[in-house]
């Protein structure tokens, strides 16, 4: 049974960095692709930042280009998000997901499995 947990999440001022990390137990990441997602109240669930590929390929949201920084570990179980100069848009619950169903990867449907989430609050 696939299980992701998220930690690392919590509340900082605009301008500081959290790294959040989702550990994967009965997966290993292979295939497909693996990578986070947000979503804050009232907005539909974005795609952040994800491998693709195995890992040939990573793509990022452009809300995030430049300042978040997806990896993964040797183990290929343990996926990291660093987030650098937050900002208050970055606020919203922040969810891993993995997955190898078809087409892109910004589109929550290709994911079979997702962690439960964890809170991203970023003030001014």
């Amino acid at each position: 049974q696939v299980h992701l947990a998220e930690s690392g999440g919590g509340s900082v001022q605009a301008g500081g960095s959290l790294r959040l990390s989702c550990v994967a137990s009965g997966y290993t990441y292979r295939g497909g692709c693996m990578g986070w997602f947000r979503q804050a109240p009232g907005r539909e669930r974005e795609g952040v930042a994800f491998f693709c590929a195995g890992g040939a390929s990573v793509n990022y949201a452009d809300s995030v280009t430049g300042r978040f920084t997806i990896s993964l570990d040797n183990a290929r179980t343990t996926v990291y998000l660093r987030m650098n100069s937050l900002n208050t848009e970055d606020t919203a619950m922040y969810y891993c997901a993995a997955g190898s169903r078809g087409g892109s990867w910004r589109d929550p449907e290709r994911y079979n499995y997702w962690g439960q989430g964890t809170q991203v609050t970023v003030s001014s």
